[in-house]
């Protein structure tokens, strides 16, 4: 199998690993302000909105304020299980508001609340269960997950998350992360050209961002492989 290949040289997975926590941490005021902004703009579309929706919308997006708090302040273990003042905690809200715009994100806090835990198992299930297609959010998320899956050992699909949050994002700011990360694990599993191609991609098409200015020995040391 392709995942056991150079197993004994642990550094290009270690280097995706700890890059997969760098992002997980310094990303998260990132992916906070997305989506709050988010539900922030749901809450105004929701003045529009007439009927049975609306009244569950609006509950929804009251109930899981306070968690966004919890998480800003990075008290995740009170943000996913709730506190003694009347938060139910994103967990409870994920299911209790299934099938609404909040509910959806109460899904993504859950997961990235996990993953900043070192509950990679449990963030995997809770991120994956998150749907959206806006540009920000969506492949932050998406990125997430495959960190996540990473942390767990499963580099197959880290990969492919990864390749595919960057191509969906095509942001300057977080593509070429998820890039290299993905070539990182690629080159972990062996698959150099993979990898070669990831690195490619960073000189290529985002050759203005920071990590475009490293990208040269990412490419010549996966292509002397």
């Amino acid at each position: 199998m392709t995942e056991q290949k150079h197993t004994n040289d642990p550094l290009n997975v270690d280097e995706a690993l700890s890059t997969s926590e760098a992002f997980l941490i310094k990303n998260k005021n990132v992916l906070l302000g997305a989506v709050v902004a988010l539900v922030v703009i749901v809450g105004g579309f929701l003045g529009y909105k007439h009927f049975i929706s609306e009244p569950n919308e609006l509950k929804a997006s009251e109930a899981i304020f306070k968690g966004e708090q919890y998480f800003g302040a990075d008290n995740f273990e009170v943000a996913l299980k709730g506190d003694s003042l009347g938060y139910a905690g994103f967990v409870k809200l994920a299911d209790e508001f299934s099938g609404t715009d909040a509910g959806n994100l109460a899904n993504a806090y859950a997961g990235l609340c996990y993953a900043q835990l070192g509950k990679y198992e449990d963030a995997i299930k809770y991120l994956d269960k998150f749907s959206g297609d806006d540009l920000l959010v969506a492949p932050s998320v998406m990125g997430a997950l495959g960190n996540c899956y990473a942390q767990t050992g499963q580099l197959d699909k880290a990969a492919a998350i990864l390749l595919k949050a960057a191509d969906r994002a095509n942001s300057l700011s977080i593509s070429p992360i998820f890039l290299i990360q993905a070539g990182q694990i690629l080159e972990k599993q062996g698959k150099n050209a993979e990898a070669v191609e990831a690195y490619k991609q960073v000189k290529n098409k985002y050759g203005n961002s920071y990590q475009a200015m490293d990208i040269d020995k990412y490419i010549e040391r996966a292509s002397l492989k």
